[in-house]
């Protein structure tokens, strides 16, 4: 056997051989990061183990093949993990991992053929402003820190509050919460639209009352005139409405735009202190998303999880992915693990592979 394998080889020699270390056991359903003394680079993570993670029943985006189906019709014939019809073929997220003295390193690649990039966006004729509906892409990981839940999956936290459905008709409200009074959950939410302006993952919580952020506050607010006059009112994004904001972030005056200027669907804030924690950096390329998070392995947030190099349990988490929607999503069923290999671990790997 050659003295020197990649990342790869010498892990998959372990899962395969069974053993780590001290004779301790690897579990093949694990997502590993190796220690690296600099952030990762490209060769590195395409050498880098993968775990792929499934996500099932959310509704895929599709462009429509046929331009006389309607609307009611595509709405009836799509499946999600709210009505019926035949479930869509489920999503396989590459996620890979790395680890440095101070940082965690992930990158969580899946294919998408439609990259949608825009929330709410607007656009003119030159005259009016109309709202195009549009939706953006993303996915929230949700870290289980203490190991509170056996066979953690993302089911623990999503509770439907209001369901129904009437012919083309549906309506669900899903409220993310806990059931179980003090525990609590790390969530790392991406957008790409609203998060990935300013690169970064929306670092919060989820308790018992709901969701809320590491740094209380709203950063994301609609640009919109309604919004701003009467905050709830049904007719934010409708015909009578239009953009505070252009999207040269100047204030919006009477005309004076070229048809089919654009301007975002929400305000973005710049996150700051705990918000900002999980930085990220996306690209679409091939018809693929890929985004690489990188978070400190212990940021002394009280909300935040904290990764232990060495620690053979590692954290549970759950993966959530969005397709040009924030409701009906992708999600993983089973329970994930990261584990961080330390030193002595890594080096027992390497020793196993020179064998």
């Amino acid at each position: 056997m050659p003295r020197f394998l990649s990342i790869f080889s010498v892990v998959a020699l372990a899962i395969l051989t069974g053993w780590l270390g001290g004779c301790r056991e690897v579990a093949a359903d694990r997502l590993y990061a190796i220690k690296l003394g600099h952030p990762p680079e490209p060769p590195e993570w395409e050498r880098a183990m993968p775990r792929v993670v499934i996500v099932r029943g959310g509704r895929p985006h599709k462009l429509p093949s046929f331009s006389e189906i309607d609307e009611d019709t595509v709405h009836v014939t799509t499946a999600s993990c709210h009505h019926g019809s035949r479930l869509p073929e489920p999503i396989s997220v590459d996620v890979r991992a790395f680890y440095t003295d101070r940082d965690l390193y992930l990158r969580l690649t899946w294919k998408d053929a439609t990259p949608d990039r825009a929330l709410m966006e607007w656009v003119t004729d030159g005259a009016r402003w109309k709202n195009t509906a549009s939706q953006e892409d993303g996915f929230g990981l949700m870290w289980d820190p203490g190991g509170q839940f056996p066979r953690f999956s993302c089911s623990y936290a999503c509770h439907i509050k209001d369901f129904g459905v009437s012919r083309s008709s549906f309506h669900a409200s899903n409220k993310m919460r806990l059931a179980k009074e003090g525990a609590w959950l790390d969530l790392w939410n991406w957008k790409a639209d609203r998060t990935a302006r300013y690169g970064f993952a929306d670092d919060r919580y989820l308790d018992n009352e709901g969701l809320k952020g590491d740094l209380p506050g709203e950063l994301f607010l609609p640009n919109s005139q309604l919004a701003r006059a009467t905050p709830q009112s049904a007719s934010i994004f409708g015909e009578d409405d239009r953009p505070l904001y252009d999207g040269e972030n100047r204030p919006v005056g009477e005309g004076g735009y070229a048809p089919g200027s654009r301007a975002p669907g929400y305000l973005v804030e710049r996150p700051a202190g705990g918000r900002a924690d999980v930085l990220a950096a996306a690209e679409h390329r091939g018809g693929e998303w890929s985004v690489v998070l990188r978070r400190a392995l212990s940021t002394g947030d009280r909300h935040d999880v904290v990764f232990v190099p060495g620690d053979p349990k590692g954290v549970a988490f759950g993966l959530a992915v969005m397709d040009h929607t924030l409701f009906e999503h992708y999600a993983s069923t089973v329970t994930e693990r990261l584990v961080l290999l330390d030193e002595v671990q890594a080096k027992d790997l390497k020793d196993l592979s020179a064998e």
